[in-house]
Formats: C-alpha cells, sequence, structure tokens
C-alpha cells in the first residue's frame, strides 16, 4: 500500500510538471526537493548577511580607535555616555565610565568633559547626576559640561558636534557599546576615539551585548540618512567657555 501511494504521488508530480511545461509556465521549487532546499538555504544565508552587516561595518569603522585609558590620544574633550541611574546616582556601568574619564582627566589626557544623558523628565537626571560623581572624583565643576538631551547615541553625537562644537574627542563607554559609539560620532563629523571600559561579565553585559547586534541596524541607518536628533536647540559655548578655564 505504501509503494503504490508512492508511485501514484510521482506520476501525479509528473503530469503537473509536464502540463506546466507544455503551457510555458515557470515552475516553482517544490518544497522538500533538492532545489527548495537550496533556495531556502541560500535565502537564510542572505538573511545573516544582511543581519550582520551593520555590526561589520562598525567593527571596519571603530576597531582600530578603540584604547584603554592609558593608551587613549590626548584630546581636549572626553564624551561620557549615560548609562542609567540606580538611587538617584550613576549606575554601577555608568560609574565605571565616569571612572574613567576622571583619570583621563587627572592624567592629562583631555581638558573638558561632556557629560550627555537623559533628562527627558524633571525627576531623572543623569546629567547632573554623573556631574556630581565627577566633582566628587577630582575634576573640577567648571571642566564639566552637561548635555541633557542625549537620548540615544546618535543623538549625543549630533549634539556634540552642532550643539558643543566639538571637532575631536575621546569617548567613554563600555566594550559592548563603544564601537557603536566611534562609528556614530565620526559620521557625524566628529574625529573620534574610546576608551571600552571593562565591565563584569553579568546578566547587564550579556544583555549590553544582544542589545548592539540589535543596535547596529539603527546604527547604520542613522549614519546613512544622518536624521536631526530628537532636540537640537541652538548653540552652546559651554565647552568653550570650559577649554578657556583650562588655558589660564
Amino acid at each position: 500500500m505504501r509503494f503504490s501511494r508512492t508511485k501514484r504521488a510521482k506520476r501525479t508530480t509528473g503530469a503537473v510538471v509536464k502540463r506546466a511545461v507544455r503551457r510555458g509556465k515557470r515552475l516553482r521549487p517544490i518544497p522538500g526537493t533538492r532545489r527548495g532546499r537550496r533556495r531556502a538555504t541560500q535565502a537564510v544565508m542572505l538573511g545573516c548577511v544582511l543581519a550582520l552587516a551593520p555590526a561589520t561595518w562598525m567593527h571596519a569603522v571603530a576597531d582600530s580607535r578603540v584604547r584603554t585609558t592609558a593608551d587613549a590620544p590626548a584630546q581636549d574633550v572626553a564624551v561620557v555616555f549615560g548609562a542609567g541611574l540606580w538611587r538617584g546616582g550613576p549606575s554601577p556601568y555608568l560609574a565605571h565610565r565616569l571612572d574613567a574619564a576622571a583619570e583621563l582627566y587627572r592624567t592629562g589626557k583631555v581638558k573638558v568633559v561632556v557629560v550627555t544623558g537623559d533628562n527627558s523628565r524633571v525627576e531623572y537626571d543623569e546629567p547632573d547626576a554623573m556631574r556630581t560623581y565627577l566633582v566628587r572624583h577630582g575634576v573640577p565643576d567648571d571642566r564639566v559640561v552637561s548635555d541633557y538631551a542625549g537620548f540615544d547615541t546618535w543623538d549625543s553625537c549630533v549634539r556634540a558636534k552642532k550643539i558643543f562644537g566639538v571637532d575631536r574627542a575621546v569617548l567613554v563607554s563600555q566594550g559592548f557599546h563603544i564601537r557603536r559609539a566611534i562609528a556614530l560620532c565620526r559620521s557625524a563629523g566628529i574625529d573620534a576615539y574610546g576608551v571600552g571600559v571593562d565591565a563584569k561579565r553579568d546578566a547587564t553585559w550579556y544583555y549590553g551585548g544582544v542589545r548592539e547586534i540589535l543596535a547596529a541596524g539603527k546604527a547604520a541607518l542613522d549614519a546613512t540618512i544622518e536624521p536631526d536628533p530628537r532636540f537640537l536647540g541652538r548653540q552652546e559655548p559651554g565647552v568653550d567657555d570650559a577649554l578657556a578655564l583650562a588655558g589660564q
């Protein structure tokens, strides 16, 4: 019975193919056939390539510009990206970023620190918490410049360039984020190097790594179409004023 069904299925398939050929129709691969499986494999491979292309672009642009606090090039400005608050102060991940920025200042690698983060709500103020932390760790208050509308990495980079006039900078973030920051700031017109801060391999670290794979697509799109940030506003002299004080 099983053999006869198989033969019947083959005869039916053969008849369908012959009729289609006589009518000049283009045949689609039959699911389960070798050709159909090959095309499905090719489609999966193409999808993987397209998904990984933005991450490949980020690494190509940024890998050679990732440094440590010890070998970072001397620049006038460091830019520290927000990473959340915890009990009103910097989260542990953000504190590590700020520690690295304070070290860059103490060793004379930078003269001014721009802290960029979210202050979209009165009760949530990343830049002020970052400023307080830096001052407590030895960076003079007049050498810290706050960007209160750094709602994401692209916004922070564009605002650093267009609002604060930053042309060159050392960026500070965790290792899983620093390449995206470098790639986006370079796309925004900043000659950027980055310090990738070490972090404990905890759940937050793994989440950040996975998130970066997904965020790479948006980063590539931002770099291509160059949208205005959510809030642009007028130019601010904070960085120039801080550098003038540093030169006194």
